[in-house]
């Protein structure tokens, strides 16, 4: 209470008496402070109960008000004194000692409005960034301490002004290695600045140092000098570092505190400084230098420190967790890590390792998408090698299928959640690989990971499937053309899956309406010889409803006449096997919708990637090569042969996945999976075949149920929820598997249908 009273009564004081110089003022209150030391005999007291606060913010009132009655630029006589004296060096060390109680806290709140309320560069300055880098170091040592605010405080700031002026980050990064090096542009900014140092006038109206001011700067000497020989080995493994990047992980990580005071306040209890040290990261990898992203990817551990938080969380995970809770759990930004136990209903255990993983994964992909490209390239290599292949892949290759199964739901989840396109690239790397030449069948196990989760998707465990077949459809969708190329397009570049005979003039007699002279008429063949008129469409019919036809993609392009590729796919199924027109809302038109939407969707993607309008031309093709359609498609196909033997949910996403790859804009994939008409080689099959080879063996099996019309219908109105549950129904999968085979050759006649009449330009 008393010294609260001669704080008050100091103030008076100070404000009746004449006003002093600028820079007296300025000594005053320094002397003040140091003075304190000298005669103070109790060092338990709180700094809140002694006169250094106050001293503390007018000598940044007077550094402030001094800078702007000044020109920009220009250093005053007070700001001279803080630099010459080194008064923050002084006040670090205080603040080290937290002498008296609290003292740090004052330091760095002192230390973050002198960089954040003075227009002029200070970090330039030797005196400065020397004692700031200092301060960094003793950011971030120990969680959830009082002084946590102001740490976090500290630090955003410099990176704020880091993020102003990137080149300054050479004095935290490389500041030691500078000072060794007497070559370079940033060693000559640095001696101008001792120069400049040396040549600052002493003269401040005293003639001497106070004691207290003496016993200060011994203090800060004292404190120095064991750091110096540190110092010295620091600057020589940096120097190591920075000409060989493989050796940056054994670097001191020491040198470079203000990533690693950040890193360690990630990590804090207290949501708000985590999100506030995230933002400071996400501050220090944008910064476009150059020179400052090589700096801090390759003589910083922050890409290793990254990836092994997030291989530890991902260790921390369950060993078996349902798919459904990966799937739906919300991951909650960056360090806004709230989650209650007690207070969340639909708990799971495990729920909270998985919150905080999928957190911190999404803070790595928002902080590649927003850093320098150098940056951003490394971080992402860094989170493949370190994470995807070190930790993941041991998961998703094991043999246990629970194991499994809960490794590929949280490679789903990684899929679906990730934005940046460079972390994208190296998750696509990790999956497929780099492989670009066509497959073969001897080398489809060429990338061990791609062959075991393509055969996952015709694994034993229907659950594994459907996952896999779930991870597939997803990455379809992203926006990466390397996937669909690795998986089908690079087998279908010289469209050997045609026979082709050079023409002649009597072919080119034969061949009308673009198609290939040999090909098969389907509406000549026998299987579809008894169509009902009900179950076709004109020509005429389906050229009125389709939109307008755009000047890029007229419609006499020599394709197959959209209207028998359309009724081809629609009279596949025979009509005892239909059940779709008993029911209200399952006809056709729906898909015709969805087809529209979808397939605009795709071409907004794929219209960077510069594909070609037209089939690439047979005669620069070669044709001997045999063909083999990749071991994607092929599991497709084998899986598509067997829809009327499994169950339900795995045709829908077996389906599912080849509705995605017919809607992709490329001539060739339209060719090989859309159009009927297309001439196969011999021994090739196409989507159309393997759904030909399953409607001849529905029709066999058909004739040996009973009533089986009848119980077409009713399962299909128990899965639309029309019928309740009853009695079971033999041959359910059956069944069910020739509702999913009509609706599926709607969905592909849609397709179809809107890719020929749609153009290609959003």
């Amino acid at each position: 209470m008393f010294s609260k009273f001669t704080s008050i009564l100091q103030h008076a004081v100070e404000a009746l008496a004449p006003s002093l110089p600028l820079q007296e003022d300025f000594v005053y209150h320094w002397k003040a402070i140091t003075h304190y030391y000298i005669e103070t005999s109790d060092d338990k007291a709180p700094v809140t109960d002694t006169n250094i606060p106050s001293h503390l913010e007018q000598m940044l009132d007077i550094l402030v008000q001094e800078e702007n009655e000044r020109e920009s630029g220009e250093t005053g006589p007070c700001m001279e004194y803080l630099l010459h004296h080194k008064i923050l060096e002084t006040l670090y060390t205080l603040g080290k000692a937290d002498c008296p109680p609290g003292m740090k806290q004052q330091v760095l709140a002192f230390y973050t409005k002198l960089l954040g309320r003075i227009r002029q560069p200070l970090l330039p300055h030797i005196n400065v960034h020397r004692p700031v880098q200092k301060l960094i170091r003793l950011c971030g040592e120990v969680l959830a301490t009082p002084t946590e605010n102001e740490e976090i405080q500290f630090l955003c700031i410099v990176c704020a002004k880091l993020k102003q002026d990137p080149y300054l980050v050479n004095f935290f990064l490389e500041s030691k290695l500078k000072a060794m090096a007497l070559q370079g542009s940033a060693s000559v900014i640095t001696e101008d600045m001792i120069k400049e140092q040396e040549s600052v006038s002493t003269d401040t109206g005293q003639p001497e140092e106070t004691p207290g001011a003496a016993g200060a700067e011994l203090m800060e000497k004292e404190d120095e000098l064991p750091q110096q020989p540190e110092e010295l080995s620091f600057s020589l493994d940096e120097l190591n570092v920075t000409s060989s990047p493989e050796s940056s992980t054994a670097g001191p990580n020491q040198d470079y505190n203000l990533v690693n005071s950040l890193l360690n306040l990630t990590k804090s209890p207290d949501g708000r400084i985590a999100v506030k040290a995230c933002e400071g990261l996400m501050l220090l990898v944008s910064l476009p230098e150059p020179a400052a992203a090589k700096c801090l990817t390759q003589s910083t551990c922050l890409c290793e420190l990254l990836t092994d938080r997030l291989a530890t969380l991902y260790k921390a995970l369950p060993q078996s967790l349902d798919p459904l809770d990966i799937e739906t759990v919300e991951a909650i930004n960056w360090g806004l890590d709230s989650y209650s136990h007690k207070e969340d209903a639909s708990a799971f255990p495990g729920k909270r390792a998985l919150i905080s993983f999928l957190s911190w994964f999404d803070y790595c992909d928002q902080l590649i998408k927003e850093a320098q490209k150098t940056t951003a390239v490394a971080m992402a290599k860094a989170v493949r090698e370190r994470f995807f292949i070190d930790v993941m892949e041991p998961q998703l290759m094991q043999t246990s299928e629970i194991g499994i199964l809960t490794s590929t739901a949280l490679l789903h989840r990684i899929v679906r959640q990730v934005t940046s396109d460079v972390l994208l690239q190296e998750l696509v790397y990790f999956i497929l690989g780099e492989h670009r030449e066509p497959e073969t069948l001897a080398d489809i196990n060429r990338h061990p990971l791609r062959h075991r989760l393509i055969e996952h998707c015709d694994h034993i465990s229907d659950e594994i499937s459907i996952m896999t077949l779930r991870m597939f459809e997803h990455l379809l969708q992203k926006p990466n053309e390397h996937i669909l190329y690795n998986l089908v397009l690079r087998n279908l570049e010289e469209r050997n899956y045609m026979e082709y005979k050079p023409p002649c003039q009597e072919d080119k007699d034969v061949v009308e309406n673009g198609q290939i002279a040999g090909a098969v008429d389907l509406e000549e063949d026998p299987l579809f010889t008894d169509l009902s008129p009900d179950n076709t469409l004109s020509a005429q019919e389906w050229l009125s409803a389709s939109p307008p036809v755009s000047p890029e993609h007229p419609k006499n392009d020599g394709k197959t006449e959209v209207h028998k590729i359309v009724n081809s796919f629609l009279c596949l199924v025979p009509d005892e096997a239909k059940s779709s027109y008993h029911v209200e809302g399952t006809g056709y038109d729906t898909y015709l919708r969805d087809a529209h939407r979808q397939f605009r969707d795709y071409c907004v993607v794929c219209l960077r990637w510069e594909w070609p309008g037209s089939p690439r031309s047979l005669e620069k093709c070669n044709l001997e090569a045999s063909f083999f359609e990749g071991h994607f498609l092929k599991v497709l196909f084998e899986r598509m042969g067997r829809i009327l033997d499994q169950p339900y949910d795995v045709n829908l996403q077996v389906t599912s996945v080849l509705s995605k790859l017919s809607l992709f804009p490329h001539p060739h994939i339209h060719e090989y999976l859309l159009d009927p008409y297309v001439n196969l080689a011999s021994g090739c099959k196409s989507l159309f075949s393997v759904i030909v080879r399953v409607v001849g063996d529905l029709m066999v099996r058909i004739q040996r149920i009973p009533d089986f019309t009848p119980k077409l219908l009713l399962v299909r109105k128990r899965l639309l929820g029309l019928e309740p549950e009853g009695p079971i129904i033999d041959h359910m999968t059956l069944l069910e598997g020739v509702i999913v085979l009509e609706e599926f050759c709607k969905e592909l006649a849609a397709i179809a249908f809107v890719k020929y009449h749609t153009s290609a330009t959003p």
